[in-house]
């Protein structure tokens, strides 16, 4: 398809707006539009989303389990999605601190 055509009268601007709008995830438009997000689909974001709880399920283990003079241990860091800065939270809306339960709590609630 030569987009010189739509200069040309021989493609209508219907027809050119339909195949822009159809083109590829991974096509030039969509990576420059939309940066690293357009490499990320549905199943990244949600494969991601479930080694992030993965994480902090093994955090919880991990510090209910543990000696009471040991140190605390880090809160587990999200993984990256496209568009956001390491350790930034999922919502941009959320602090830092949101809904997270203490070690005493955690130790309160499986005991």
């Amino acid at each position: 398809m030569d987009l010189l055509d739509w200069h040309r009268g021989r493609l209508s601007s219907r027809r050119l707006s339909v195949l822009v709008q159809h083109l590829p995830r991974d096509s030039a438009l969509a990576r420059e539009l939309h940066g690293e997000a357009a490499d990320w689909s549905v199943t990244d974001y949600l494969l991601a989303h479930a080694v992030d709880q993965l994480q902090e399920a093994n955090w919880m283990f991990a510090t209910v389990n543990r000696d009471e003079d040991a140190d605390t241990l880090d809160y587990p860091l999200p993984i990256p999605r496209p568009g956001q800065t390491p350790g930034q939270p999922e919502d941009p809306t959320a602090s830092d601190t949101a809904e997270r339960p203490s070690v005493e709590e955690l130790s309160t609630f499986f005991a």
